[in-house]
């Protein structure tokens, strides 16, 4: 079976964006529902988590008033048959302690085409070196205090 690999990148892209809105809103219902049943996470320390932890840490994963600033920029999807790469970065920035620490970090999300949906198998995260920070011209969401913007 033949797909339209330029409706796959706008569901993909779609996804994308709900992925990171699940998070900043800690909707756990929308998040669950494009997860596939074998989903794991792996961190950006080596840590391996299981769907249940994950969705676990997802209710309460966002604070407002911890994390002031979050983006998701440089979007990257490759449709390669019925297995997509999504991939971004994330600049945020927290205050800890008064103080705030900015970053970013890039994820690649695995999804599997399941019957006519596409549903995400692996989530990964690494840290992004400051020389290697996507530029701001390449945003394509972003949220101040969990609202979006």
């Amino acid at each position: 079976m033949t797909h339209d690999t330029t409706a796959d990148l706008h569901v993909l892209s779609a996804l994308n964006k709900r992925f990171i809105h699940n998070f900043v809103t800690n909707d756990v219902a929308s998040h669950d529902a494009i997860l596939h049943a074998d989903f794991r996470a792996l961190y950006t320390g080596g840590q391996h988590i299981d769907r249940k932890a994950y969705l676990q840490e997802w209710a309460h994963g966002f604070d407002p008033a911890v994390i002031t600033y979050w983006d998701m920029r440089d979007q990257r999807i490759n449709v390669v048959g019925d297995t997509a790469l999504v991939g971004a970065t994330n600049r945020w920035v927290r205050v800890r302690d008064g103080v705030e620490v900015i970053g970013m970090t890039c994820y690649t999300d695995t999804y599997v085409r399941s019957g006519a949906n596409w549903l995400c198998v692996l989530a990964q995260l690494t840290p992004v070196a400051a020389e290697n920070f996507p530029s701001d011209d390449t945003i394509v969401v972003k949220y101040l205090r969990g609202v979006r913007q």
